[in-house]
C-alpha cells in the first residue's frame, strides 16, 4: 500500500463521515426529522465499514472486533432484560432488528466506540493506564451527550426517565477491560479518521441536545 492510496482513503472516508453527519444534523433540525432519525442504522453501519477500511485489520484487531460486539450486546442484554449494569431502560425501534431486546447495531456501536476513543488516547500517551482511562473517559463524554438525546430520537428509554449514574458506571465497567484489550493489543487505525469521527458524534448530539426543545419529531 502506497502513500498516495493510504492518503486518498482516509480523505474519502473523513468526507464521507462529515456529509452523512452534517447532513443528519441540519435534516433533523430543519427538515423532515423522522426521515434523518430513521437513517441512524445507515450512519452507524458507514462509519463502522469506513472504520474497517482505515483499520489495521490484523488477527487482534478482528478478535478485538468481535470480542466488543459480544461484550458489548451481552452487557446491553443483561441491562434491558434484568436491569442490571446500566439500570432499567428499553430500546425503541429505529436502531433496527433486535437480538433478546438489542438492536444487534447497539454490539456494532461498542466497537466504533472503543476503537475510535482508544485510537485517540493512544494518540496522547504512552502509558497502560493513562491511555486506558482516557479512553474510558472519552467514551463516557459521548454517552454523556447522547442519553438526554436517545429518547426523543425513539433509541431508548430508562423506566425512571433520563439515565442515572448507574448507568454511567456500567459504562466505565464495561469499557475498561475493552480499553485494555485495545492497548494491550496495539490496535493501529490509519490516520486522522478516529479523531474526525469521535468530534462529529459528539458535534452531532451536542447540537441536538441545544435544539432538543425545538426538533420537533
Amino acid at each position: 500500500m502506497n502513500l498516495s492510496t493510504v492518503f486518498t482513503k482516509q480523505h474519502v472516508s473523513i468526507f464521507l463521515i462529515w456529509l452523512f453527519h452534517v447532513s443528519g444534523i441540519l435534516g433533523i433540525i430543519y427538515s423532515n426529522a423522522s426521515w434523518f432519525v430513521r437513517a441512524t442504522p445507515l450512519n452507524l453501519l458507514l462509519s463502522f465499514g469506513l472504520l474497517l477500511i482505515n483499520l489495521k485489520r490484523d488477527q487482534k484487531a478482528l478478535g478485538l472486533l468481535f470480542l466488543c460486539f459480544v461484550v458489548g450486546m451481552a452487557a446491553e442484554i443483561l441491562g434491558v432484560r434484568y436491569g442490571l449494569i446500566f439500570g432499567e431502560y428499553s430500546y425503541g425501534a429505529v436502531l433496527g432488528p433486535k437480538v433478546f431486546e438489542v438492536p444487534w447495531l447497539i454490539g456494532i456501536n461498542w466497537c466504533i466506540l472503543t476503537f475510535i476513543t482508544g485510537s485517540i488516547a493512544a494518540f496522547f500517551s504512552n502509558s497502560f493506564w493513562l491511555k486506558t482511562l482516557l479512553g474510558v473517559g472519552l467514551m463516557l463524554t459521548l454517552d454523556l451527550v447522547i442519553e438526554p438525546v436517545a429518547p426523543v430520537l425513539d433509541f431508548w428509554t430508562f423506566s425512571e426517565g433520563l439515565a442515572s449514574v448507574h448507568n454511567y458506571v456500567g459504562w466505565a465497567f464495561v469499557a475498561f477491560p475493552l480499553q485494555m484489550g485495545f492497548h494491550h493489543w496495539k490496535i493501529q487505525i490509519d490516520g486522522p479518521f478516529p479523531f474526525h469521527l469521535f468530534i462529529l458524534q459528539f458535534l452531532f448530539f451536542t447540537i441536538l441536545l441545544f435544539k432538543i426543545n425545538s426538533i420537533g419529531i
